[in-house]
Order: structure tokens, then C-alpha cells, then sequence
């Protein structure tokens, strides 16, 4: 059992247009007995746009982060966004290599931050922490019709000696995972090709073709579902499938969720619970696949019966 606690940045998606990545992490956290702790007064960490403006800033807004993290006596704080992971993480490490950055940046916040906390992603978590036989063992149901594409996307492992996780090239973290769980993944070679990224709002003709070459990938390769691990990546293949469809006269109807919405639905956590109902792209034949597991006696362990009541 896992009995450390972490500090938790859920960041600025997570909190509203990537909510469903938010809630099904809470839940499965629970399920393998993580215990995560949010950091008051946590602010925004400028995501992508801000080190364009200005680097020290930018790396400053990282650093108050790291700063009220390490007030709450963590080591560890899970930043499940890549964008978010970047920025706390190259704060911590350009901080730790060059003094004379680090003496500027904490003159710029509230309390100096004293490089004593570790960011890591939540894949990174649950690859590294977490036993995989534990996985295995919270895996209540199985769905032999699933068979998942794991997207990476451009930066959870990128770069190398910034992430410092998995492989950059060919991370294995999110395959190792879903198959623990007993969920079917097969090869995909478009595991960390760029989707477009931000570009969605300025260059939308640009992201809806290079998502369109990851869902053809996924389709090509006899996928029906595409897991990934970052809000960017999910909204680009998700929300924008129908205009990839319409620019690139395809018919894509495939649906993209949460490496942590799988683990969910695997550990029998509700659908509604995971955010499940909030894709664009239905996902109700996965659900559907459960209930028929269930009625065709495919479920790998009994839930305990509730205690009843003196």
C-alpha cells in the first residue's frame, strides 16, 4: 500500500475545461490509497505563454508554487498537466543550477523557495510509486473490446533532462500502466507527435491536420479509443474531431479520454464520477462494454458488502 502523501497543483484546466481529468485522478488516487494535499493560494504557473514574455517572471510564477508547496513539509507535489509539470519542474532545476537566478527569483516572491520539493507528473506517480500488481489488483472488471492507443503528446517526457521520466522517444510509463489494468494496448508509433498544441485558437486548419495524423495512426493501427494525458492533446483530438472530419473529410468517431477515466471505469468507479459524460466524442459503448461484462459474469472480483448498520 502506498502511504505517502503529496502535494497536489491541479493548475488552471483541471479546474475548469479538463475538470474530468481532475475528478477521475482524485478517484482512482483513492482506490490505490494516494493521498494528495492541494497547496493554499496556489495561482497560475503561466502555462506555455509566459516564458515568451518574460523568462524571469515566468519562472518566478513557478517558483511561488514550489515555494507554498514546500511550506506544507512535502517532498513530492503531482502536477498531472504537462504544461504545469514544465514549468514547476525547469523552475526547480534552473533555480538549483544557477545561484545568482536563484537570488533574483526569490527576491520576486513572497517566501524564497529552497529547491526541497520534487515535481513529477501523475503518470510518473502511478509508473514509479505506485506496484504494478496493485493496479492489477483495483481492476474489478474487464473490457476485451477495448483496445487503446496510449498518446503521450510533445512534453511529458520532453525534454529529457527536464522530465527526467521514461523514455522521450518511446515512453512505455502509460502502456505499463493501462496493462496492468488489463486493458489491451497495442503499438503505436505516433505516441509523442505533436497534435498542434495551443495552436488551436490562431492556426486551427494546422491542429485539425496534425490531429488528424494521429487519429489516422490510431485508427490505421486497429485502435477504438486513444488514452491520453494531457488536456491540450484530449481537446484537440476530442473537440475538434468533427472539424478534423469536415477539413480532412474523414469520419472519425473515436473516443479520446483520460488515462485516469480507463482506470476508473476498470476499477468500477462510476462514469458519472470520472466526468465520462463531459467527452464530445461518446464514450457510452465503453460504458455499455462494462455492463455487459458485468451480466456476462466478467467481473474479476466482488466488491465488499457494505456493513450494515447497528
Amino acid at each position: 500500500m502506498n502511504n505517502k502523501r503529496y502535494a497536489y497543483y491541479s493548475g488552471c484546466s483541471l479546474e475548469s475545461t479538463a475538470k474530468e481529468y481532475n475528478d477521475s485522478l482524485k478517484e482512482i488516487f483513492k482506490v490505490l490509497g494516494v493521498e494528495i494535499e492541494e497547496p493554499d493560494d496556489w495561482s497560475c504557473c503561466g502555462s506555455t505563454p509566459a516564458h515568451t514574455v518574460d523568462p524571469l517572471l515566468a519562472c518566478a510564477l513557478g517558483a511561488r508554487n514550489l515555494s507554498l508547496i514546500e511550506k506544507m513539509g512535502l517532498e513530492t507535489v503531482i502536477a498531472p498537466c504537462p504544461s504545469c509539470f514544465a514549468v514547476l519542474k525547469r523552475a526547480h532545476l534552473k533555480m538549483k543550477k544557477d545561484p545568482e537566478m536563484r537570488e533574483r527569483i526569490n527576491e520576486l516572491i513572497d517566501e524564497p523557495y529552497n529547491l526541497r520539493v520534487s515535481p513529477k507528473s501523475a503518470l510518473q506517480i502511478l509508473y514509479e510509486d505506485i506496484p504494478p500488481e496493485k493496479i492489477s489488483e483495483m481492476a474489478v472488471y474487464e473490457i476485451p473490446e477495448l483496445k487503446v492507443v496510449p498518446y503521450y503528446g510533445c512534453i511529458v517526457t520532453r525534454p529529457k533532462e527536464v522530465a527526467e521520466f521514461d523514455d522521450p522517444e518511446n515512453p512505455i510509463s502509460m502502456d505499463r500502466i493501462l496493462e496492468s489494468a488489463g486493458i489491451t494496448v497495442l503499438d503505436f508509433p505516433f505516441k509523442t507527435e505533436c497534435c498542434g498544441a495551443a495552436f488551436g485558437v490562431v492556426k486551427r486548419d494546422v491542429v485539425n491536420k496534425l490531429s488528424s495524423k494521429v487519429l489516422s495512426m490510431a485508427k490505421e493501427v486497429g485502435a477504438n479509443c486513444v488514452a491520453v494525458c494531457c488536456p491540450l492533446c484530449q481537446q484537440n483530438l476530442d473537440l475538434r474531431q468533427d472539424q478534423i472530419n469536415s477539413l480532412m473529410k474523414t469520419d472519425f468517431k473515436i473516443p479520446v479520454l483520460y488515462f485516469s477515466q480507463l482506470l476508473g471505469l476498470v476499477f468500477g468507479i462510476s462514469p458519472d464520477k470520472l466526468g465520462i459524460n463531459k467527452l464530445v466524442v461518446s464514450a457510452q459503448w465503453i460504458v455499455d462494454s462494462l455492463k455487459k461484462a458485468e451480466k456476462r459474469g466478467k467481473k474479476i472480483k466482488e466488491e465488499p458488502e457494505a456493513e450494515e448498520e447497528q
